[in-house]
């Protein structure tokens, strides 16, 4: 008895426990042993030494795609949480350390300050101001009867509650980053003295590179020197051969041969008439008994809409006659025309739109059930065809198109594909004039065509079309080709088969255990998975069905989380260790005391540079070179420099002259300038403090990674 005690006080913890294990399981099943190790069940990962629990996380996750609708992928619901999370706590550590708190006060008064409660008619009081109190009720009656809105309204006032923290650290930031009067006279002077140096140029370039050596040392050497910029997390490289499946030109040949059997018509194998599109009068199930990939549309077709291969044909054709097979965006189509008037291509008109509760785009205000709404709009028709005039007052006073009622009702002009179908239908084929009540999924709407223009001959046309698909045999050989790629592979000849057969294979570089983009394939977390896999190993291959083709992939490299490889480094970091190597060559031959003296050693001119200031800092005949203009700027008058590296040579010079700028009455305009560039940078602060915090994203374990 007292064991089932216990079990009956823990039974929450438990459901948590189990539910969290299943939703592990459903991510990765081969996980399901590992997760009840205690670490894993109570960790995802740690910010500043706070833990982000399992459960917390798995929370925020499914709450966040009930708010997206699904429309957003497992990886990047996955990687947004985590980074709200972070945001929130690096936060809420900032605050707690310069010792403030976001109260339950603060976050209220975000709350009803926020535009859509302060605005809602709902909390509005007879004179149209916000009534706290209504508001308050609201959420109490809310609480009580209503718990999936509460939750709603709860998710609202928490993330209200986040952003206050965050905001008032941001104020507190912008509060603190001005700039003084001083400040701004230092900056006109430093920007606008103007430097007339001499100076003499020895290009990188005049240094073969191959008199420089660039050893795997030097670059080992250069990073770990440079720590902080070659940090990399754990990744793979793999490489990959896509095989497509795509149409042959037979396949082709015989779905447009197929598609043009149904024009006539034909007998089955019981002898039995099958009615062709040129006999059909039932278009509908035409399309329907004979497979086709596409639905009937029964608007008009003006030419512009029609394909361009049978268009001219179409519009001077007669009631009946039937074009194709045609091609048409991957499609082979055969069309009748089933009907011909004319039309104008552009209409202006004027409406009253009157919602009902439940209309698409209905405000919360909205209380008109459909009878009423619609009766609403037929007395205000019997109005408005009594006196037209009458149209725009009623448009402003009882229109719920906020955008165009305060323009009397009147739309811009618009074209046949514009409009909601019933709104269009209407106004293209009723002549100038002519009003009436049209409903649409947005209410009612009373209707006055007021110009048209541009009539002339459109069409309405019954297609059938077959979309243009690879053949099951063409299915087959594309499976068989690899297939026999993916048995080469296994025998370690991934590369050398591919080039013999003329196959492109396509790197991915860097692939990190939460991407779900492979390049050049798109989405496809399946191969990710794979690739990070417990028992994947660099060499291993494996065969993925992915939508419309194969692929054959195989793991190339792993790169432990650390310090990126000298390899991988290579092609950032040899360029600039060839510059400095040069540059001390270059140095060691920079002689003599004067400027003419170091030219003539090294067979090159004098130049000089003239009105150079740090905002155009160009050398003539050497190009832009702000180190070099930034050592000039403080640098003494008339003294010979040497041996400055600049991004394109090494320099010697002298400053023949500073021109200082005239003295402003006061430099409130660079100070100002100053403060607002530096306001400008504080939605740096946030990455320049998560960057100092010690995080650890535990994340992977979730979603099958070792």
């Amino acid at each position: 008895m007292a064991i089932l005690s216990k079990i009956r006080e823990r039974s929450m913890f438990l459901i948590i426990i189990i539910g969290l294990a299943l939703f592990a399981f459903v991510l990765d099943p081969s996980s399901i042993m590992d997760f009840f190790n205690s670490e894993k069940v109570n960790e995802i990962g740690e910010v500043n030494g706070e833990t982000i629990s399992r459960e917390e996380f798995v929370t925020a996750l499914e709450q966040y795609k009930q708010q997206t609708g699904g429309r957003v992928s497992e990886m990047q619901a996955s990687k947004t949480v985590w980074n709200n999370l972070l945001r929130k706590k690096i936060y809420k550590n900032q605050l707690s350390s310069a010792g403030i708190t976001v109260g339950e006060a603060d976050v209220w008064q975000e709350i009803i300050n926020s535009p859509s409660v302060k605005g809602n008619p709902q909390f509005l009081n007879e004179a149209g101001a916000f009534d706290e109190g209504k508001f308050k009720q609201f959420l109490a009656n809310t609480k009580e009867n209503n718990p999936q809105l509460w939750g709603a309204w709860s998710n609202y006032m928490n993330q209200l509650k986040d952003n206050a923290e965050s905001n008032t650290y941001n104020n507190l930031v912008n509060a603190g980053v001005g700039a003084s009067l001083k400040e701004g006279e230092a900056d006109y002077f430093l920007k606008n003295t103007k430097l007339t140096s001499q100076f003499v140029f020895i290009p990188y370039t005049s240094i073969s590179d191959s008199l420089v050596n660039v050893s795997k040392a030097d670059i080992e050497a250069y990073i770990k020197k440079n720590e902080s910029n070659f940090k990399v997390e754990k990744s793979k490289d793999i490489s990959y051969v896509k095989f497509d499946i795509v149409a042959t030109q037979k396949d082709e040949q015989d779905i447009k041969a197929a598609v043009a059997s149904l024009i006539n018509n034909s007998t089955d194998r019981n002898n039995q008439t099958i009615v062709g599109l040129k006999n059909a009068t039932d278009y509908a199930e035409f399309l329907s008994e004979n497979d086709s990939d596409i639905n009937l549309d029964n608007g008009y077709k003006f030419k512009t809409d029609i394909a361009s291969t049978i268009a001219n044909e179409v519009i001077a054709g007669e009631k009946g006659a039937v074009f194709g097979p045609y091609k048409d965006q991957n499609y082979f189509k055969i069309s009748k025309i089933t009907e011909i008037t004319q039309m104008p291509d552009s209409v202006k008109a004027s409406h009253i739109l009157i919602p009902f509760v439940g209309a698409q785009g209905a405000r919360e205000n909205v209380v008109k059930t459909e009878e009423e709404a619609k009766k609403l709009a037929d007395s205000l028709l019997t109005i408005v065809k009594k006196d037209k005039k009458e149209f725009g007052a009623l448009a402003k006073k009882y229109s719920s198109d906020v955008s165009n009622s305060e323009k009397e009702g009147a739309l811009d002009w618009f074209n046949y594909n514009r409009m909601t179908p019933a709104f269009r239908d209407f106004c293209f084929t009723n002549k100038v004039g002519a009003m009436d009540v049209v409903k649409t999924p947005f209410g009612f709407h009373v209707i006055k065509i007021d110009e048209t223009k541009n009539e002339q001959n459109v069409v309405k046309l019954a297609t059938y079309g077959k979309k243009i698909v690879p053949s099951e045999t063409t299915e087959n050989e594309v499976f068989q080709k690899t297939e026999q790629f993916a048995l080469a592979a296994k025998q370690n000849k991934f590369t050398e088969t591919a080039k013999e057969n003329n196959y492109v294979v396509k790197p991915a570089i860097g692939i990190k255990a939460l991407d779900e983009n492979v390049p050049g394939l798109g989405n496809e977390r399946q191969i990710v998975s794979w690739a990070f896999g417990k028992e994947t190993k660099v060499g291993d291959f494996k065969r993925f069905d992915l939508e419309g083709s194969y692929v054959v992939a195989t793991v190339t490299g792993n790169t432990e989380k650390g310090l990126m490889s000298a390899s991988k480094a290579s092609n950032s970091v040899k360029p600039i260790l060839l510059k400095e190597k040069k540059a001390k060559i270059i140095a060691d031959k920079m002689n003599g005391a004067t400027l003419e003296e170091i030219a003539s050693s090294e067979g090159r001119s004098v130049r000089t540079a003239n009105n150079v200031t740090l905002q155009s800092p160009t050398l003539s005949g050497a190009g832009s070179e702000p180190k070099v203009v930034g050592a000039m700027y403080n640098a003494k008058e008339n003294k010979v420099y040497k041996n400055i590296s600049g991004d394109r040579g090494v320099y010697a010079f002298k400053v023949l002259k500073k021109e200082l700028p005239t003295a402003l009455p006061n430099y409130e305009a660079s100070r100002k300038r100053i403060s607002e560039s530096r306001r400008r940078l504080t939605y740096k602060v946030y990455e320049a403090i998560k960057d100092a915090s010690k995080i650890e994203d535990n994340r992977a374990s979730m979603y099958g990674v070792n």
